[in-house]
């Protein structure tokens, strides 16, 4: 069935057509139903036919008649934008590019780059340029390189083949040959592209490895990348294919060819099309390597790194989105707040668990936030709860600490020279080394996958709580009419299955290994899929958690007409604001997939934080004594960053 790619705004939608004899108008309608249908506010669109719009080709930007029919004017797999009818009084898109805004640019230098900058980057909000002290550092790492080739030194891969080709001289005619034919064919990998948001974030860490000058790259060829990434010209970079040392070699070669005028590449303005074509319609000219510069693109562990930025910033937003949805499903089910006294875990100093628990008690039932629903229960005879409300700051707590110890490793590795071999130019000379493996990333990743699953381990069971009538005191699975209504049965099953999916994906890729290159890379940290699933089981989790957020918000319904505090009637609105209470069974993916939204623009956080910051500031005892160790619940402060407003 041919397939076709539509971008509306901020989003990618695969539209299938069955019928290629329809007008180019129902491909642009299809793709509005679809829009708005992920979106939860719809939008801002009330009615798709009352919609004006223009359909362009990515590539080339030429405009569609509405009229015409889609095999007349479009192939298989063509590239699609829906905009402005401008034409039109009524527009209800807003302007494709932001033009009127300052241009902002991050400075780069090699050493103070981190996971969150990183991740803005990928989504576009910086352009990106070298500091001046970096740009002298690769002047004179590149100014080592080219005297060593002049003097006709052997150095590895500046002047002799690669791997188990390491012994091999080549001849000063054939350097530039050796380093294209090293990016051509290495150029192997397979699967399905990287998003272009994820292959913004790895061409801008690979210029920021290079920009610490210790990879003897040029400054010419350096300043082309840049341009390239300022422009989203992106190339085609397969998911698949990495062994994670001696780096991410497959992924960062498909990187460097379409750089280089080769392959496949994207940009918001072309769509896919030829590297060539896409870079000279954005005025850039193909980089043209120089000895060593092939190797210097595509040796280091920018793949693992870039996603497990991406995975770090993921885990820290649910991971906070966390502890109040289950605090919210702890007021549902009318637990006791007793278990978060802060004299109970500074007898268990782990700044995680302190951090949760301390999060709890500023969202629950307290003389600053009093809840009716705590109150309408507050003489029962139950003594304690079950360990999914109870141990939330002992299970979430080392969440949180995880999240922070790969952090710190990402950020580390954010800032690494990672090539082979090493340029000093201080020293004189270039060194071979292993800086290159990605055991350290591999490693943490996984380690995070173990440790985040747990959120939608423990929040399945809540879930299960709230669905079963004779643990929760509410109607079976959430809904009125039960037997006629079917409620959250199947929700609880879909946590169930992510949940199950997790437990293998949290099998960790690191502990595997597998001699390559004939024995001369013989031992390697499989550290890309470490990173690819690390982020499925972060989607997951926060799956799991949307559901059981929509399913606390019902069980609040059977509650009314009271009133749980503040903190926490700001997120049933917040909720509700987006999908409606359950009166009867209906179609609930798109609540889920709403809630979820909530979740990755972290609006769930943004409105419960300013409770919890209130409570930290003004109603935490200063003569209790506390360990030392709790005192340190955020990161090292991470170095300002340079961000310039042109």
């Amino acid at each position: 069935m041919p397939r076709f790619t539509v971008h509306i705004r901020d989003e990618w939608l695969a539209v299938p057509c069955r019928d290629t004899t329809n007008p180019i108008r129902w491909l642009g309608q299809e793709a509005l139903k679809r829009y708005i249908k992920n979106k939860p506010d719809n939008g801002g669109i009330t009615a798709v036919k009352d919609t004006r719009f223009v359909v362009r080709r990515c590539q080339g930007l030429g405009l569609l008649d509405a009229d015409d029919t889609i095999e007349d004017v479009l192939e298989d797999n063509d590239f699609v934008e829906i905009g402005n009818d401008r034409t039109k009084t009524r527009d209800i898109f807003p302007l494709l590019s932001n033009t009127h805004l300052p241009v902002q640019y991050l400075s780069l230098d090699g050493s103070s780059l981190t996971s969150t900058d990183l991740v803005n980057l990928g989504r576009g909000l910086y352009k990106i340029k070298l500091t001046p002290e970096a740009e002298k550092k690769v002047v004179q790492s590149r100014d080592l390189l080219d005297t060593i080739v002049k003097e006709n030194k052997v150095v590895y891969g500046i002047t002799t083949g690669f791997g188990k080709f390491a012994r091999t001289v080549i001849p000063v005619s054939k350097l530039k040959e050796l380093q294209e034919n090293l990016v051509r064919s290495h150029s192997a990998g397979v699967g399905n592209p990287l998003s272009p948001e994820r292959t913004r974030m790895l061409l801008a860490l690979r210029i920021n490895v290079l920009a610490k000058g210790h990879s003897g790259i040029s400054l010419e060829t350096l300043h082309a990348m840049i341009q390239a990434f300022n422009a989203s010209c992106l190339s085609f970079v397969p998911e698949k294919g990495t062994v994670g040392a001696s780096g991410d070699l497959a992924p960062l070669s498909h990187l460097a060819l379409g750089l280089m005028g080769e392959g496949k590449m994207w940009s918001p303005k072309s769509g896919w099309a030829d590297a060539k074509y896409v870079l000279e319609a954005h005025g850039l000219k193909p980089i043209s390597l120089k000895p060593k510069e092939g190797l210097a693109l595509i040796n280091g562990t920018q793949m693992i790194t870039s996603l497990g930025a991406e995975a770090v910033e993921r885990a820290q937003s649910i991971a906070q989105q966390a502890d109040i949805i289950a605090a919210l499903t702890l007021e549902v089910l009318k637990g006791t707040t007793k278990a978060f006294d802060s004299d109970i875990h500074i007898l268990r100093p782990h700044p995680g668990q302190i951090e949760v628990a301390q999060r709890f008690r500023s969202l629950l039932d307290s003389d600053h936030h009093p809840s009716q629903i705590a109150e309408s229960h507050r003489f029962c005879d139950r003594v304690q709860d079950a360990y999914t409300m109870r141990c939330c700051p002992q299970v979430h707590g080392v969440t949180n600490d995880t999240i922070k110890f790969v952090q710190n490793i990402i950020n580390t590795e954010i800032n690494s020279a990672t090539d082979n071999p090493m340029v000093f130019a201080e020293r004189g000379e270039t060194i071979s080394g292993g800086n290159f493996h990605g055991e350290y990333p591999a490693k943490a990743l996984d380690f995070l996958a173990i440790a985040v699953h747990e959120l939608a381990s423990i929040s399945e069971r809540r879930i299960e709580r709230l669905c079963n009538p004779s643990l929760s005191e509410l109607p079976a699975f959430l809904v009125n009419e039960g037997g006629l209504n079917s409620g959250f049965m199947i929700a609880h099953c879909t946590a169930a299955a992510l949940v199950s999916e997790n437990k293998v994906l949290c099998h960790p890729s690191s502990v595997d290994s597998l001699s390559t290159s004939a024995a001369t890379e013989d031992h390697v940290s499989m550290g890309g899929w470490a990173a690819r699933k690390a982020l499925r089981v972060i989607e997951h989790v926060e799956q799991v958690l949307a559901i059981e957020l929509l399913a606390a918000c019902q069980g609040i319904e059977f509650l009314r007409p009271l009133r749980t505090t503040t903190p926490l009637e700001k997120v049933y609105e917040l909720v509700r604001s987006v999908v409606k209470p359950w009166i009867k069974d209906r179609f609930m993916s798109p609540d889920i997939e709403a809630i979820h939204r909530l979740l990755l623009d972290q609006k769930v956080w943004n409105v419960a934080k300013p409770y919890i910051d209130k409570y930290q500031t003004e109603y935490i005892p200063e003569s209790r004594p506390v360990s030392p160790t709790a005192f340190s619940l955020e990161p090292p402060a991470s170095p300002r960053k340079r961000v310039r407003h042109e």
